[in-house]
């Protein structure tokens, strides 16, 4: 998993390039609609991996995608609604953006252990 912290005003796709770095090869990615560029595609094909992004409705070349892999971005939405229920994330007290990314990454790992306690 990565986190990327970046203006609210900015568009996902701008920083998809830092997110997409290093993938492993024969990776799939899966993304939502946000995502669908053909240089964002090209980046994740160049590294070996596999791009699973629905089309947008106004793309002229359709691109094939598996519903059934999609569903598995199901996890990530549920992630960030579990990371919105800490108070100091969802209202954003911190001024600066590193100390509320370090808080970010706090919770992830709360999260994270919490998902491992109750499966042992």
């Amino acid at each position: 998993m990565r986190l990327l912290i970046s203006p609210g005003q900015d568009h996902d796709a701008t920083c998809a390039q830092a997110l997409l770095e290093g993938l492993e090869r024969r990776a799939i990615v899966i993304a939502d609609k946000g995502y669908d560029a053909d240089r964002i595609r090209a980046l994740i094909r160049a590294q070996g991996a596999i791009p699973n992004i629905p089309n947008t409705s106004n793309r002229k070349k359709r691109f094939r995608w598996s519903k059934a892999l999609y569903r598995h971005r199901n996890q990530v939405e549920r992630f960030f609604n579990k990371l919105k229920q800490f108070r100091r994330v969802a209202t954003r007290y911190d001024k600066l953006g590193v100390n509320f990314f370090a808080f970010v990454k706090l919770a992830s790992v709360r999260i994270w252990l919490r998902s491992i306690e109750s499966t042992a």
